[in-house]
């Protein structure tokens, strides 16, 4: 459906039926946008309810609506399609109504930004089918895991890649890619330098010149992950970033394989990770550690790893820059990491969910490990000393840990610590069904788009039991799945860059919230007799 010039008419028209109308413009230039598809969808199931498109003025109405709640959204080529005054996750529903302005919005579209490149070698070659792998700075209110990959593309043939329709943001990027021509050879297939040779590192073996690898790059074509450049995206900008790739030796670690007390064999495994997140693993062969007791890991690349090895497992943290025979002492003990998930009235969690384990104290280069949880059961075969936040995710909606037992001490909260025995727990978790709604105010008048956090009262509950929502047109807001338990609410305008799950920055706001008492009444819906009040940042 299109509209042409239309005229914006009063949010009521007398047949108890209303009118969503405003101007749809350029987030980053204010100017107006036609020809934008807007559209306004059910709150309850999302369907459309009616659609139009933009005039040439960016004007857009759609009227004869009941009064309800609509989440309002618009789209257009080149802009990223989004929800109205979207921020993370949250938006700001429309409110149609008596009493209610719907009639004079701004929605301001943000234009897609553009990153692209060119990976090519030291000599000016296209690199074909390198991994390019984009990460982002984020604000999701977890201890860890800031630093999370939002895409990866090949490049072509010319080394070219794109990601088109960017958020604006901070990125930062790394390339992973092999040498098209590199032969890696087992040092066990017989030496490939010439000790007695005038030239004593001048390889004996043509192929020997093949063994080559490249580091993981990242912008600015450092291999230096701490050195690595910022890319701040604008809406609507094309960014260019190029990486030239440096072919280097490759290594060989040779490593230990011992049998096991069962017969079968305790097989390595070299994984590389990227800020934080692992980008490769490889495990020892079999038949070599089967019959010599060690294996080799070959064309390594210069660079950060983490290799697990040996029986009980170590995880060692190695800057490898040549090969080597890796000492079976070296790394820090790993045990296993499992346990049953309850419910707080001490039954088994009859559904299936996902488990994570976050490191807290940032001693694990790998930040985050996930499992499946069947019929309340998991496990983490391997997890490094440290200590570790646990999470979990069942039924599309987050499951709050009240707390942790291991042995016969209970300990509140959803932190644990890992150290050289296996750890077996009982986690019991609050399925917190709570639906607590309520109004953001400023002077006695609804505002909207403000970010609402439901804060419990302990502060170590952070940010496992917290909530947060974004109020709507009216300034009424609905936190979901809340657990039971003594909270303070907190409004704050414009704090969607806040870092808010840690209890230093969200405690500067508790003063000016209210108390909330949540009851154990699973299902229902408990609103709030008073307003909030909305703070500034």
């Amino acid at each position: 459906m299109t509209a042409f010039a239309q005229t914006p008419r009063a949010p009521y028209s007398g047949s108890g039926l209303y009118s969503i109308a405003g101007t749809v413009v350029n987030a980053t230039s204010g100017e107006p946008l036609r020809h934008a598809n807007m559209a306004v969808l059910s709150e309850v199931d999302s369907h459309t309810v009616a659609a139009v498109e933009s005039d040439g003025e960016g004007h857009f109405v759609l009227d004869h609506l009941p009064a309800a709640k609509y989440q309002l959204t618009a789209s257009k080529r080149g802009y990223r399609t989004a929800f109205y005054d979207e921020h993370q996750e949250f938006n700001s529903a429309i409110v149609t109504g008596p009493g209610q302005d719907t009639t004079n919005l701004t929605f301001r579209l943000a234009p897609g930004a553009i990153l692209h490149g060119v990976v090519m070698t030291d000599s000016g070659d296209p690199v074909e089918n390198a991994r390019v792998m984009l990460f982002q700075m984020t604000h999701d209110g977890k201890i860890a895991g800031r630093i999370a990959q939002s895409d990866n593309v090949n490049t072509d043939d010319t080394g070219g890649y794109e990601f088109n329709n960017l958020a604006a943001g901070e990125y930062l990027l790394a390339v992973v890619a092999e040498p098209w021509y590199a032969l890696h050879r087992s040092a066990m297939q017989g030496p490939q330098l010439n000790p007695d040779s005038a030239d004593s590192l001048g390889p004996t073996d043509p192929a020997a010149a093949l063994d080559v690898a490249y580091p993981v790059t990242y912008f600015d074509s450092t291999t230096d992950e701490a050195s690595a450049s910022r890319l701040v995206l604008a809406g609507g900008k094309r960014v260019e970033a190029n990486f030239n790739l440096h072919p280097t030796p490759a290594l060989h670690l040779s490593v230990d394989t011992p049998r096991k007390e069962d017969g079968s064999i305790a097989r390595a495994e070299l994984r590389q990770t990227v800020f934080g997140a692992v980008v490769g693993a490889e495990s020892s062969g079999f038949l070599d550690a089967m019959q010599t007791g060690h294996t080799e890991f070959t064309g390594v690349a210069p660079g950060h790893y983490e290799l697990s090895q040996g029986d009980p497992p170590r995880i060692l943290e190695m800057d490898a820059s040549s090969s080597m025979q890796v000492d079976p002492t070296l790394g820090v003990p790993a045990v296993s990491v499992r346990g049953t998930l309850r419910t707080s009235a001490g039954t088994p969690l009859g559904d299936d969910c996902n488990v994570s384990l976050e490191s807290v104290d940032g001693l694990a280069r790998q930040n985050s490990m996930q499992a499946i949880c069947l019929r309340g059961a998991f496990n983490f075969p391997s997890v490094p000393a440290g200590q570790w936040q646990l999470s979990a995710e069942g039924g599309g909606r987050q499951l709050s840990i009240g707390s942790v037992t291991v042995g016969n001490r209970t300990r509140a909260g959803n932190r644990i610590s890992v150290q050289d025995r296996p750890l077996t727990m009982v986690v019991t978790v609050t399925q917190g069904a709570t639906r607590v709604t309520g109004f953001a105010r400023r002077d006695g008048k609804g505002d909207a788009g403000v970010m609402v956090v439901l804060v419990p009262r302990e502060l170590t509950a952070l940010p496992d039991f917290a909530r947060r929502d974004q109020s709507d047109s009216d300034g009424s807001f609905s936190l979901r799945d809340v657990a039971p338990g003594q909270y303070t609410l907190v409004a704050i305008e414009n704090g969607w860059d806040l870092d808010w799950a840690r209890p230093e920055v969200i405690a500067r706001y508790l003063r000016g919230g209210i108390a909330v008492t949540v009851s154990d009444n699973p299902g229902k819906i408990q609103p709030l007799a008073e307003p909030v009040p909305v703070q500034m940042p």
